[in-house]
């Protein structure tokens, strides 16, 4: 069975693009074998932003209790978040409903328990990044 993939693409301001991301990600499903079957994208959106601030992370959380999809693919940690908690509750949400994660420069896959260990210490470093960002403002 082919695996259905999603893709979230994010970039924090609106002069920022994510075509990088998506062709990035969109090769490394094709190399996998994995079908491409939405793509959800946060144009000039804050990581720090919660699922309600951000409108294509909340439509491809719903679309995941529809299990239109099997994996979550992302460019990078802090595409998904930059907050501990929130991180944690994306990835707890999206494993209740059998749906992976796959982020691409992390080379981490939920499916594996070093990958989940890996998750939780990244995300533990992302959200030490965005402290120390908002203390230099």
């Amino acid at each position: 069975m082919t695996m259905r993939a999603v893709l979230y693409c994010r970039c924090s301001t609106s002069s920022q693009s994510v075509e990088r991301q998506v062709r990035e990600l969109t090769e490394v499903a094709v190399r996998n074998k994995w079908e491409i079957v939405e793509t959800y994208i946060d144009a000039g959106i804050s990581g720090a932003q919660g699922r309600c601030g951000r409108p294509e992370l909340d439509r491809m959380m719903k679309d995941s209790v529809k299990k239109k999809f099997d994996v979550v693919m992302v460019s990078s940690i802090d595409r998904l978040g930059r907050s501990l908690q929130q991180l944690i509750e994306i990835l707890n949400d999206l494993q209740s409903k059998s749906v992976e994660l796959f982020m691409m420069k992390q080379a981490i896959d939920t499916t594996t328990p070093s990958g989940k260990l890996m998750f939780s210490m990244i995300s533990a470093f992302s959200e030490f990044e965005r402290s120390i960002i908002r203390e230099r403002v």
